[in-house]
């Protein structure tokens, strides 16, 4: 048994976004059909990012299983002979049957296209949202400048989300203005919420109307409430540009905002040891923000491969970042403390061990 990763590119606009779906075509179907079809073997891909309807992609990635012979780099041109025109295999490969497309870190990039002239165009309608209304793309740069880095992104996607969490690193976000009047949002980050750069596009749209001010981006991030921002802007105008995986864990991951900062030192996984331990360190914290720190980067450690996970906190609640304290020994952690599926071990020089303890039912 191999596994191929595909890049896949698509005009998603007749087509019911990536997942299968009952009532409509949808591009996971069409590669399941033609690779099965082509491979004489029941084929399932599993895509990186599952798209909404009418969204487009020029590298999304998506990986099967087949008994097939076929080398790697060929089932590109196999397989583009066989899908219709909207779609497009741009590279294929092999990977580790280890390898999962939305278990791997990495950096996915989207960019929202606002076509913003008093008349459309039909050309370039079909891949960007048509506004009217005069933008101030200034005063949209200013906006999104609130929302670049680690934040609890709750009023940015939908409400109802089955995201295990709602923070999210946004690396970048760049506005560039063309000639022919088109208006690129540019995002890059960790990963997305469901509906989150359309809701970005939306609020910022606002703001480029005058109808928020700038500052007030920051405020419906505060806030945490889905109402607060802008509504949802239309699929057409929304491309998934590319993901970018690892190649090797960095050495230190860290986070901070007027909440928290912390660190994760992965040095000895990073180094290549054989058992590697990796450190996490708290310097400050809100009480609200604590728990769920602790959660979501316990995790992520042990996700990236470390075969221990140590956690200390150095710092009493600080209400934000000019109170912060770094006096050690003032932490809240103790043993037999529960994160989500973690529990910490007794201290021993300062650091818990956090061991992965699922709760049972009884």
């Amino acid at each position: 048994m191999r596994r191929i990763l595909l890049v896949v590119a698509y005009d998603g606009t007749d087509y019911c976004g990536w997942q299968f779906q009952p009532n409509g075509i949808t591009i996971e179907e069409v590669l399941n059909r033609e690779l099965s079809a082509l491979f004489h073997e029941e084929i399932q891909v599993i895509g990186a990012s599952r798209t909404d309807s009418g969204v487009h992609a020029m590298g999304n990635v998506a990986v099967f299983d087949t008994n097939s012979r076929i080398p790697g780099d060929k089932v590109v041109y196999a397989i583009n002979q066989k899908l219709p025109e909207g779609i497009r295999v741009q590279e294929s490969r092999e990977v580790p049957l280890t390898f999962h497309p939305r278990k791997v870190n990495g950096v996915k990039t989207y960019e929202y296209r606002i076509y913003n002239r008093k008349v459309e165009n039909p050309i370039l309608g079909r891949y960007s949202h048509f506004c009217y209304y005069d933008l101030d793309v200034e005063k949209m740069r200013k906006a999104a400048a609130y929302l670049v880095g680690e934040h609890d992104f709750k009023s940015f996607c939908t409400p109802n989300t089955q995201a295990a969490t709602t923070v999210r690193t946004l690396y970048s976000l760049d506005i560039r203005e063309e000639e022919n009047g088109l208006i690129i949002l540019r995002l890059s980050g960790s990963g997305f919420l469901y509906n989150m750069v359309r809701i970005i596009a939306g609020t910022l749209m606002r703001v480029g109307t005058g109808m928020y001010p700038p500052e007030h981006v920051k405020e419906i991030l505060d806030l945490r409430d889905r109402q607060q921002a802008g509504p949802t802007a239309p699929a057409k105008g929304l491309t998934l540009i590319s993901l970018e995986y690892e190649k090797e864990p960095p050495e230190t991951v860290s986070g901070e905002n007027e909440y928290y900062r912390y660190e994760l030192d992965q040095r000895e996984l990073a180094r290549g040891e054989e058992h590697p331990v990796s450190r996490l360190c708290i310097f400050r914290s809100t009480a609200e923000e604590f728990a769920g720190v602790c959660e979501r980067m316990i995790h992520q450690a042990y996700r990236n491969g470390a075969e221990q996970v140590l956690i200390r906190d150095t710092g009493s609640v600080a209400q934000n970042a000019a109170a912060e304290e770094t006096a050690a020994g003032a932490g809240r952690l103790a043993a037999g403390q529960r994160y989500g599926l973690y529990v910490l071990g007794e201290e021993a020089d300062g650091w818990y061990p956090a061991v992965f303890l699922p709760e049972t039912k009884e």
